[in-house]
């Protein structure tokens, strides 16, 4: 790429790749030149993941099979935006948090059991999780941030169970369990790095 297309922007990591073309009949000659160099090296574009896909906004309002793909983790695809100088909305291509990460996220809370870690306490809790949280929301949250209250709606629920099954006042009252954390988020919003990024419920 590099060599053969410099005015052509053009990023990689590992084996994946993304190519902005100007138009789609450079973007199908760019990809027949990849196939013929994939072939030459005994090699195939992933037949899912490579497709070429219109950017639409709010200027660009053509009519494609694709508006969107991901990468990275990211899905890229028109989205409602607000001009904060302007406080008014428009449409822009934009990434967010992709769906297949937000469910790698929410196994990764069940797969951790919190509920069953009551040796620890609130703090030590908070000790544990937030090297962890902290890094989905460093590389997650850079764009569109709210896609990631999903996720976290998962982790604060799973507190609340936690708090159920360490204290057995709250066994059988998840109502109380759940005002319970919701006052110690805001007294405390500090304590775990999501609650300082705003996502303190929904507890219940």
């Amino acid at each position: 790429m590099q060599k053969h297309h410099l005015r052509l922007k053009w990023c990689r990591y590992a084996d994946d790749g993304l190519v902005h073309c100007q138009n789609e009949a450079q973007a199908r000659e760019i990809r027949k030149i990849r196939e013929r160099r994939f072939s030459e090296c005994g090699l195939e574009l992933h037949p899912d993941k490579t497709r070429i896909a219109y950017c639409k906004d709010g200027d660009r309002k053509g009519r494609y099979e694709h508006i969107s793909f991901d990468f990275l983790g990211y899905t890229f695809r028109p989205r409602l935006v607000k001009n904060r100088k302007r406080n008014s909305l428009f449409v822009s291509f934009t990434p967010a948090v992709s769906k297949t990460a937000q469910k790698a996220m929410r196994f990764k809370i069940r797969k951790l059991k919190i509920r069953m870690r009551t040796e620890l306490n609130l703090t030590q809790m908070a000790n544990w999780l937030n090297p962890m949280i902290s890094g989905w929301l460093s590389y997650y949250g850079q764009f569109c941030r709210s896609e990631l209250y999903k996720v976290f709606r998962q982790l604060n629920k799973a507190l609340v169970r936690w708090a159920r099954r360490k204290y057995k006042a709250l066994g059988r009252h998840k109502i109380q369990a759940s005002k319970l954390l919701q006052r110690i988020a805001k007294q405390h919003q500090g304590l775990f790095a999501h609650w300082r990024a705003g996502m303190t419920g929904t507890f219940a």
